[in-house]
């Protein structure tokens, strides 16, 4: 068998100094590309979500949608054309990872600063049964007031799902209460309703503020 020196080379005698370390470097090497494919998992897949369930639009891709606001009038991408969006697909009910994404997406608007006046935060219900317009209202305003909550019928939410690429699925309970697996993304629309990032929920407020704010500053 070759040695890890390549073709032609001699093998150190046994006890060499160069052998053990040899083996170190190849030990340490295979523990880094271990541990870069685990945190690439981490970033990339949510929990309960398969990485083939894992899509994003294409960039430059307009997304679009027509739902309801929290004073029961119907809105679409239009009415926020010049404003960047940062749109979160989630459920009121979610017992841990919605409420701390939309903490960290209020947490990025402070952050802001004299940006913000041209972001809208939107959180999108997957659960419009219990996620009524109020419901939505009383909500989100514990986190910031700028926030805006959408509802609408299953049909309506699917479609917007549809084009944002959004995964989610209703897990239905013995007790005859149910929950769902949803994507724990968040999505970057630009001022023109084109698709321009996606970055996972669980990033910080200051991350989150600094994917925004350099890609308004480029001009996307």
């Amino acid at each position: 068998m070759l040695s890890a020196t390549g073709r032609g080379r001699a093998k150190p005698p046994r006890g060499h100094p160069e052998e053990p370390m040899k083996r170190r470097k190849l030990m340490n090497g295979s523990l880094l590309a271990a541990l870069i494919v685990v945190a690439l998992a981490t970033i990339a897949v949510p929990q309960n979500q398969t990485a083939a369930q894992v899509q994003f639009p294409a960039a430059g891709e307009s997304v679009h949608f027509a739902l309801t606001a929290a004073d029961d009038k119907a809105v679409t991408e239009q009415n926020f054309r010049g404003k960047w969006l940062v749109v979160y697909f989630g459920y009121t009910f979610c017992p841990d990872v919605c409420p701390t994404t939309m903490l960290e997406i209020a947490g990025a608007l402070e952050a802001l600063g004299p940006q913000a006046a041209v972001v809208q935060g939107i959180f999108v219900t997957v659960d419009p049964d219990r996620d009524t317009p109020e419901v939505l209202r009383d909500y989100l305003k514990s986190f910031d007031p700028r926030l805006v909550g959408l509802t609408g019928t299953h049909a309506q939410i699917a479609a917007a799902a549809k084009t944002f690429r959004v995964f989610y699925e209703r897990q239905d309970r013995d007790d005859g209460t149910y929950s769902y697996d949803h994507s724990a993304f968040i999505y970057l629309v630009d001022a023109e309703g084109r698709f321009a990032k996606a970055v996972a929920g669980d990033v910080g407020k200051r991350q989150i503020a600094d994917a925004l704010s350099a890609l308004m500053q480029a001009g996307h």
